[in-house]
């Protein structure tokens, strides 16, 4: 009896990306495919687009953009080796920290800035 392969053409788009580990469980992956944080060769695509071979996938995870070509689609989750074979990453590299660390932010829950606030804003960017 011959072993199955999980080799295809093409698989549905967040199979694809839950399977070469760029989220954790399909269930994330369907859900960025929702909330239209994935895109295929520049369009938003939903969790049952298919890719195959040679298509551009970019996937927003936590505030980053990760672009990867695909090289070979697969249907089944496989350990990182394999899975740094099936695509090839495109994306830029991060941040310094040092830059993170300088990009002004508001505790979360803080609300609005108060009008003051928005002055001191305005006048530190020159406004």
């Amino acid at each position: 009896m011959p072993t199955p392969t999980i080799d295809a053409t093409s698989v549905r788009v967040d199979s694809w990306t839950w399977a070469v580990r760029l989220f954790k469980t399909r269930s994330q992956a369907a859900s960025a495919c929702r909330s239209g944080h994935v895109r295929v060769n520049g369009a938003p695509a939903k969790a049952s687009v298919q890719v195959k071979a040679g298509d551009e996938v970019r996937v927003r995870v936590s505030g980053l953009e990760r672009i990867v070509v695909v090289v070979r689609p697969i249907a089944k989750r496989v350990g990182p080796p394999v899975a740094a074979e099936c695509m090839q990453d495109n994306s830029p590299p991060p941040p310094p920290p040092e830059v993170l660390a300088s990009l002004p932010r508001r505790d979360r829950g803080a609300g609005r800035p108060t009008k003051r606030e928005r002055r001191d804003l305005e006048k530190l960017r020159g406004l």
